[in-house]
């Protein structure tokens, strides 16, 4: 996708299905003209770094080695994919392969193929992402949500030297930039506020209610939290008083997804807390701003490390396609092979999560720098959930998702104090169960 996004190929055709692939070199062919094809279809998103040029040549990699499969790629009309799956549901059109919709709701209804531990074997964090024990979407990245990417160049105009190490540095930064006249940060909403602003958030929830307890999702889940509580309502009330002291512009939320990034490429604003598939922006020669880009981690209170990461959202399997082998082979083929996983890391800024797997030497520095401090994080176990970007059981109930982004912009405008939002998503998620 933006995010959450693998590539890949397997290795041979009569065990890509039924058996766990590896890595794989991406060079050879399927040999063969593919006679008797079978064809299934695949639902992607475009962005301006997922181009329908990009997604082609993926595609192209696993047919070329599995001739006798043919692929029709269908094209999300936005960004939010699971609502469009929802619709092809609903019209007798779900696809046979999808990549970074949510399982919550289409497994439940016996939709999604439930892949087998034997079919897992490759991925680093097999069970991530279940939804009743039984994983439907292939665990394939891992993405930090938030890192914080900001303008070196705003910084050392603010008198700013080096990232803030607590919020309360943070948001004394945040009064610099301000009084320089310059926009803290950078943030959007538009249609997709969970992707424009849902990072931020995240990174508050990150270090004020995961931090704490990182089941705390499993917790509501069980009736043991709500999201009426203390800790929850502290967070909302940061989101809110960012907005309220001028640090968010509020009126920025009138912007897409692709207008948030070019506002940020473009300078005008410091700070951009985004998934590390920004990445690719900022390494792209045709999207590279001219200015330096720093990265920091959403810092907490006390200035410990809770780093928010999601691992999931790969490619999903209609349980009832008329081609299903072909589907899942295709699906393992897609998230497996080496050339089209470096190449994930490059158009998408992706840390895939297969065992055995590094990225190119040639990795650009921009995504580098978030890996390696990704792997800082982990080695000091600071990782905690990605609040609002999990799924399954990990996640909310269905539809509480989209409840969750429209508090969002509830908080940053004032419509809803935190306390109106804690009531209400409890009101919602009372509904959804």
């Amino acid at each position: 996708m933006k995010r959450l996004i693998a590539l890949g190929a397997a290795a041979m055709l009569a065990l890509a299905a039924m058996t766990g692939c590896s890595v794989k070199d991406g060079s050879g062919g399927g040999g063969g003209k593919g006679k008797g094809k079978k064809q299934i279809t695949f639902l992607v998103f475009e962005t301006p770094n997922m181009t329908p040029q990009v997604w082609d040549a993926a595609i192209k990699r696993v047919t070329d080695k599995y001739p006798d499969i043919s692929v029709k790629k269908l094209v999300s009309p936005t960004q939010d994919r699971t609502a469009y799956a929802k619709q092809l549901l609903t019209s007798g059109q779900f696809p046979d392969v999808m990549i970074a919709v949510s399982p919550a709701g289409f497994a439940e209804s016996g939709n999604l193929y439930a892949w087998q531990p034997n079919e897992l074997t490759d991925f680093a964090h097999p069970n991530n992402g279940a939804v009743n024990g039984k994983v439907y979407q292939l665990p394939a990245n891992s993405q930090t949500i938030p890192m914080v990417y900001y303008n070196k160049s705003l910084f050392r105009k603010a008198g700013i030297t080096a990232p803030p190490k607590s919020y309360g540095e943070l948001l004394s930064d945040a009064q610099k930039l301000k009084d320089e006249g310059v926009t803290p940060f950078v943030v959007g909403g538009g249609k997709d506020i969970h992707d424009a602003l849902g990072p931020t958030f995240a990174g508050i929830l990150g270090t004020d209610v995961y931090a704490k307890n990182p089941n705390w999702m499993h917790d509501r889940r069980a009736g043991k939290v709500k999201f009426a509580d203390p800790d929850y309502v502290k967070a909302a009330g940061k989101l809110a008083d960012l907005a309220s002291k001028g640090y968010i512009d509020k009126r920025m939320l009138s912007q897409d997804y692709a207008a948030t990034q070019a506002a940020f490429l473009a300078g005008k604003g410091a700070m951009y807390p985004m998934g590390n598939w920004f990445a690719t922006a900022a390494d792209d020669p045709k999207t590279k701003p001219s200015f330096d880009i720093g990265q920091f981690f959403w810092p907490s209170d006390d200035g410990r490390l809770s780093v928010p990461v999601f691992t999931g959202g790969g490619l999903l399997v209609n349980a009832k396609s008329k081609n299903l082998d072909a589907a899942k082979r295709f699906a393992l083929a897609y998230q497996l092979d080496k050339t089209n996983l470096d190449a994930s890391t490059k158009n998408d800024g992706l840390v895939p999560a297969i065992k055995g797997y590094t990225p190119p030497a040639d990795s650009r520095p921009v995504f580098k720098e978030g890996y390696d401090l990704l792997e800082q994080a982990e080695s000091q176990n600071a990782v905690v959930p990605a609040f609002g970007f999990e799924a399954g059981d990990d996640g909310m109930l269905p539809g509480v998702a989209d409840k969750w982004s429209t508090s969002m912009g509830d908080l940053v405008t004032g419509r809803k104090s935190a306390t109106e939002v804690g009531k209400f998503l409890d009101s919602e998620w009372q509904k959804a169960s």
